[in-house]
């Protein structure tokens, strides 16, 4: 059988901790490594009250995963531990996600749980359990560098790829995190999960945000913050009040249904004014940006990202949201900090989403690093950093 861990030396020398959440994919990467021979210990993160998400169709980190999570540990014979981690997830990203909501960003809890408890909690404990990996079932591919160390790409189902939400990772962790389902498909591994005979065969994927059991945001955000949801204006590109609206945790960059206002042509979310309280609306073409100012960058490209940009700007392609594919953009160093141009303007571009920077527009593209999105300057108002496109994106289109 293939090694999926890329490590030398016998695999049942060596002890893997797989991060079991309860669903499908987790669970058969943990099957696959001891069927590989691997010493295999599975880890379930209790990450919040799971009161009304127990059951629900769809949820994950709920009761129902943690009793799922330890019957298929139990079932391919490996040990199973649930640490609580529940006050650092509320300190580490639920908390954050409602401050986030507060000041008028779209967050992305799933990117803050990766960075802060995954990829760092937990990469401790797998070390304090004498492990040598920690393997998840991420839909990702790590890959060895010819000159030592490991790279990001996108996984080979471009719909299951999940870069987006990893960018945060360091050149650190890549050495100690493996990916084994990263060259699979999703119905790959759910005819390897009835092989298996494993219980969660059948499984429904799991959301994204996982301590929503409602759907609706602003219940948690009131819920942490109360009173955090204070009325304001909603208004034009030109500040004309059009209607009133009960808290801008209501809305998001984008957003076209459930504004309340009426002008005869259809109305957008444009930006959200946290201070004013208010929330600006225009037409489609008003959501176009092309220059990010980005925050908290992550870099894990060849070199340092100071001495890549110290004397040009960098050919990239980038994704400002999860469902879009990468576009050519140019990465600059400026303003003390660094910005992304995007060639072809983007719509519907916020505050507080991640910008991820890959070395290719298609295929199992490599990961650069990315950062958070500070703010974005509309397509009308932007002045290009320089006239022509990049090479690669003058290739493609």
């Amino acid at each position: 059988m293939t090694n999926s861990l890329d490590l030398p030396g016998r695999p049942q020398d060596t002890r893997v901790v797989v991060a079991m959440s309860g669903g499908v994919d987790s669970s058969v990467t943990a099957a696959l490594l001891k069927a590989e021979g691997y010493d295999v210990v599975g880890v379930t993160l209790q990450l919040y009250d799971h009161g009304a998400a127990t059951h629900r169709k769809g949820a994950c980190c709920a009761g129902q995963d943690i009793y799922d999570a330890r019957s298929v540990a139990e079932r391919i014979g490996i040990p199973h531990y649930v640490l609580d981690y529940e006050s650092r997830f509320k300190e580490a990203v639920i908390d954050r996600f409602a401050q986030s909501y507060i000041h008028g960003e779209t967050p992305v809890p799933c990117v803050d749980c990766n960075m802060s408890i995954k990829f760092h909690d937990l990469l401790g404990t797998a070390r304090e359990l004498g492990a040598r990996v920690l393997a998840t079932g991420h839909y990702i591919a790590s890959r060895a560098l010819p000159g030592g160390g490991r790279a990001l790409y996108r996984a080979k189902e471009e719909e299951r790829d999940q870069s987006y939400f990893l960018f945060g990772t360091t050149r650190e962790q890549l050495d100690i995190l493996r990916f084994p389902l990263g060259e699979r498909s999703k119905p790959e591994v759910r005819e390897l999960a009835r092989q298996f005979g494993l219980p969660v065969a059948e499984k429904h994927d799991s959301q994204d945000i996982c301590f929503v059991p409602s759907g609706h945001y602003a219940d948690i955000i009131e819920r942490l913050q109360p009173g955090a949801a204070e009325a304001g204006e909603i208004v034009d590109l030109e500040g004309r009040v059009l209607g009133a609206h009960a808290g801008i945790i209501h809305f998001t960059v984008g957003q076209r249904r459930g504004l309340g206002v009426a002008t005869g042509s259809p109305l957008y979310v444009v930006r959200l004014d946290a201070e004013r309280r208010r929330v600006v609306v225009g037409p489609r073409e008003a959501l176009r940006m092309s220059r990010i100012v980005l925050r908290d960058v992550n870099w894990i490209g060849d070199g340092e990202i100071d001495e890549v940009l110290a004397d040009d700007r960098r050919e990239v392609f980038v994704k400002v949201r999860s469902t879009r594919p990468p576009q050519a953009a140019w990465l600059t160093a400026a303003n003390g900090g660094y910005e992304v141009e995007l060639v072809d303007g983007e719509h519907g571009v916020s505050p507080g989403q991640a910008c991820v920077f890959y070395d290719a527009g298609e295929g199992q593209a490599r990961v650069l690093g990315g950062g958070f999105i500070k703010s974005a300057v509309s397509a009308a108002d932007a002045t290009p950093l320089r006239d022509e496109r990049p090479a690669a994106a003058a290739a493609s289109g």
